[in-house]
Order: structure tokens, then sequence, then C-alpha cells
């Protein structure tokens, strides 16, 4: 009944810890209901009680003498309420950021306007946080430009993102599943689709997956490949495909531009190609389109030479899907 319950209010508890801080919001909540219900109930009990009547004399109520019993319940039950929260709470946080010996730690970096997630034997995801179950996970946050936040609501833990500097906070996923997460600090315009997914495995896959990090992609199409990482590394979040205006040029309208002048916001141009969309993904501000603001990270170091060129050909076929 108190899972259903939970459930109802709260998405699905997914570590080791999110049972517990549930239960202390509920015993918070109920017991304000409680008191809430007392103090209304009363005062509607006193105010009919006490209601003049009609043709009643006005008079004052009769003088009470102070109650000993009832001023210590006003002072005693309060107290047991806070000492319960407080002690409840504190070993509920203790738990939360004491972080266990054996527990697997992954690098957690946030930037406008996209996750990157750096794993132990080097590889590197964006937009995808794959963890096993039932096995503790330490996260070493921080942010490469202004102030995020990382929050991951099945597992009940939030954590700030800052620049220079790291945070930490952990958790041990007892489900498998895909589960959502989500930027929580107002970081700009593309802030609410700053999202990504938490992949829950069982050990033994994500032991395969490690291994084979980046792998997969090694025998696709360069164009087919370069579709896919549009959204993996969310290019999407800034340029679309339909020659619309967002926070960036459109591939759309930058694939039939092709080999033509582009011009940016100091008064200078560049023809369009390979090497000016390599350098527009390495070293974007470099050259600010003009009409845009200078506001895209750079991808160095999270794509390799063949990712690039990915790139680069899936922007070249837009232009002629366009014309089909």
């Amino acid at each position: 009944m108190l899972d259903r319950l939970t459930e109802f209010f709260f998405p699905k508890q997914v570590s080791t810890f999110a049972s517990d801080i549930d239960n202390l919001y509920f015993f918070i909540f109920y017991s304000s209901v409680a008191l809430f219900l007392i103090v209304v109930f009363g005062m509607v009990y006193l105010s009919i009680k006490y209601r003049h009547r009609k043709g009643e004399e006005l008079k004052l109520t009769s003088s009470k003498d102070h109650s000993n019993l009832l001023e210590s319940m006003f002072f005693i039950i309060p107290l047991i309420l806070v000492s319960i929260t407080f002690v409840w709470g504190i070993r509920s946080y203790l738990k939360m950021v004491i972080v266990p010996d054996d527990a697997i730690e992954i690098k957690v970096t946030g930037q406008s306007w996209f996750w990157t997630f750096d794993y132990p034997d080097g590889g590197t995801t964006l937009n995808e946080l794959v963890v096993p179950s039932n096995k503790p996970v330490k996260l070493v946050l921080s942010s490469k430009d202004v102030l995020h936040s990382f929050f991951i609501p099945v597992m009940r833990s939030k954590m700030d993102c800052l620049p220079n500097r790291y945070n930490v906070m952990w958790f041990d996923a007892t489900k498998e599943g895909v589960y959502d997460i989500f930027c929580t600090e107002y970081c700009g315009t593309g802030h609410s689709q700053m999202g990504a997914k938490v992949i829950v495995m069982q050990p033994a896959q994500y032991e395969e997956w490690a291994s084979e990090l980046g792998s997969e992609d090694d025998d696709l199409p360069l164009d087919e490949l370069g579709a896919k990482l549009y959204t993996k590394k969310a290019c999407n979040t800034c340029h679309t495909l339909d020659g619309s205006a967002l926070v960036g040029p459109s591939y759309l309208q930058t694939s039939q531009m092709w080999g033509q002048e582009r011009v940016f916001d100091d008064g200078t141009s560049t023809v369009i190609d390979d090497n000016y969309i390599r350098s527009s993904i390495l070293e974007p501000m470099t050259q600010i389109v003009a009409g845009y603001q200078g506001v895209m990270p750079t991808y160095q170091g999270l794509l390799s030479d063949r990712e690039l060129d990915a790139l680069i050909a899936f922007l070249k076929t837009l232009n002629e899907d366009s014309q089909i």
C-alpha cells in the first residue's frame, strides 16, 4: 500500500536510500497534516461551543487558570517530532554523502547543453550514463561553463555542478532500466533540453558494454554514423534539420550553402567546406556566425577523427535529401 502511494506521488525507487528519503518525507507530511487538523478542528469546535446565541446576554467567558499538562504537551510533542526528524534526516544524509570504498568512479561534466560521462577504463559517452545494478557508483561532478545541477529522480540523488571545482554524489541502483536525468539549475537557452538517461544494466552486461565502448559504430557508413551522432552528441539541442534557426544555424541551411561564403559577427567570412565544419566543432568561439551568440561549447576530446568525418558526411547529405 505504501509503495503504491509513494509511486503515485514520486518516481519509482531505484536506489538503496530512496525508500528512506521518501519515508522521511511522508513522516513530515503526515505529522504536518495531523497537527493542521488538530488546530483546525479545535478552532471549529471552540467557535461553535462559544458562539453567541440569539437572545443571550453579552458577557465575558469565565477565566481559566493555566494547565500544566496542556502547556507541557505544547512543548514536548513538537520537541519529539523535531528530534525524530533531525535524527532521521542526519542518518539519511550521512548515507547519501559517505561513498563506499568499492564504488565505481565516473566523471560527470556539464556544459551548455549536454552531459559528458568519463569511465574508469577511458571510454566517454554523451547524455547516456551507463552503470551496473547493485554496485555503488560514485559521480565526480564539475562544469565547463556555468552552474548546472545533476538530478536523477529515481535515485533521489541531486548535486550542483560548479565550474573550477568538484562535487561528489553516489548511488547504488537496485533495478535495471532506463531512467531520466535532468539539469535542475537554469543555465541558458537550452536548459530545458539538457536531459540525459541513466541506463542500469546487470553487472555482467555492464562489463561487456564497457569493454566494447565505442566499437559498435565502427562498421557504420559515415553518413549513418553522423545521423546517429547528431542526436547522441546533443547537436540537436542547438541545430535543427528543417532549416529553422535555433541557438545555432540549421544544419540544413549550412548544407544548402555548401561552397558559399558564411559571414561572421566580426565582419570576416569563409567558405563553408570540410575545414570550416571541423573548425566550428572543435573551435566554435573563433568564428561566430553573424546573428548568433557565441555559446557553443568545444568538442575537443569528445569526438574522434572518424566521428568528425561522420558529422561532416551527414551534413553534406542533408541538401541532397531535401531535393529528393
